[in-house]
């Protein structure tokens, strides 16, 4: 399996991976950096419109696990301050308002395909998003996992990832947020 940064190259490799559902319910990958009246209205063909633009541009957006010529996962990984969303969000508010966030880097989604469940597909992308965070300046990276210790889940209801999978990263656990969630942190810089 190789790692590769979503470009306007390997753009046909995600539009695969996700599917002509958009991974979920036209999302692709927009949710975090849109406000819910852009991603209401633009569900579907608008935000794979964007996504490809995001795509093609310098910005970056996240990483492809490939398995041969396959595209067999996804992460969203960026500066935090591009997920519009976070600031707002009761999981993923800042630890501290006055802190500058400009260096911080947010592991947002994980989209792996079925058949590639169960293989360490999200650990080495997530291992491979903080390389990739800390090589355009990041000092933090930090997500908003799920905590299984509390049942079962769906995929559906994973893709922010697991506490565990986190943790085993090196990464530290700053504040529970609510039951099953908590936002945690890995200084990398």
């Amino acid at each position: 399996m190789r790692v590769v940064e979503l470009t306007e190259r390997t753009w046909p490799a995600l539009e695969s991976l996700f599917g002509p559902n958009g991974a979920v319910a036209g999302c692709w990958c927009m949710w975090f950096r849109k406000t819910s009246p852009e991603f209401k209205r633009d569900s579907g063909e608008a935000n794979r419109e964007d996504a490809r633009k995001l795509a093609e541009s310098d910005e970056p957006a996240g990483l492809l696990a490939i398995e041969g010529t396959t595209a067999v996962g996804w992460v969203a990984v960026a500066p935090r301050p591009v997920y519009r969303r976070l600031d707002r969000s009761p999981i993923a508010r800042p630890v501290d308002p006055a802190e500058d966030l400009s260096r911080v880097w947010s592991v947002t989604c994980f989209f792996i395909h079925r058949s590639a469940r169960g293989r360490g597909v999200a650990r080495t992308l997530l291992d491979e998003a903080v390389r990739h965070a800390v090589r355009h300046g990041a000092w933090i990276v930090e997500a908003y996992p799920v905590d299984t210790q509390s049942g079962t889940m769906s995929s559906g209801e994973l893709y922010h990832g697991t506490l565990s999978m986190f943790t085993d990263a090196g990464f530290t656990l700053v504040e529970r947020r609510g039951t099953r969630r908590g936002l945690v942190r890995k200084t990398v810089g």
